[in-house]
């Protein structure tokens, strides 16, 4: 089985989701097929439906609260039960949030025999993070909210991040992210060119 893995972290604005979709053309590009599993994107279409579910999502997404765990695993683990089949690469963005979840996953690692998973993390600082989520002048990027994910970051994130950093199963990167979105791009191809 040739099937890579590739998770992405960072604070908030740092960019992830740019350098995801630059990723998979990349991959697309060799080639190759890609399962893309988001979890943010299925937080929001859930929020906008009409079930139960969708109401109490959408209340924790205005309110910036943390999505209960058991709902990222549950989309994630839908995502390779239902499109991988053992052949493709798999991208995860906006996953292991906790470091509950980075158990999880890794479970999922050894049930699917994926050797050496890709863990990227795009290191910004909390200065540069705060500012760009500013200037994106979202509605929900008030400073206090801002604030609060940064916090989150350190506090709930930083040890799901440490969970791969620690074992050597996973391959490990950190990408400078106070770059141009195409100076990230080439750093993280060039760090990851053992992988493809």
């Amino acid at each position: 089985m040739n099937s890579k893995a590739f998770i992405f972290f960072g604070r908030s604005g740092c960019g992830k989701g740019t350098q995801v979709k630059l990723l998979l053309d990349f991959l697309k590009s060799q080639n190759k097929e890609v399962v893309l599993i988001e979890t943010g994107s299925t937080f929001r279409e859930l929020s906008s439906s009409e079930s139960y579910a969708g109401k109490l999502i959408g209340d924790i997404l205005k309110t910036g609260r943390l999505i209960p765990i058991f709902l990222p695993i549950w989309i994630w683990t839908e995502n390779l039960v239902k499109k991988y089949t053992g052949t493709e690469d798999l991208i995860f963005d906006g996953i292991c949030r906790r470091y509950e979840e980075s158990v999880s996953i890794d479970s999922a690692f050894d049930f699917y025999n994926i050797e050496k998973p890709n863990i990227i993390l795009m290191n910004v600082s909390k200065e540069w993070s705060f500012t760009r989520m500013m200037e994106r002048k979202r509605a929900d990027d008030t400073p206090e909210k801002i604030q609060n994910r940064l916090d989150w970051f350190e506090k709930d994130v930083t040890p799901a991040i440490n969970f791969f950093k620690n074992k050597d199963r996973y391959n490990f990167i950190e990408i400078n992210g106070e770059q141009t979105v195409e100076e990230v791009h080439k750093e993280i191809i060039n760090k990851l060119a053992s992988s493809f």
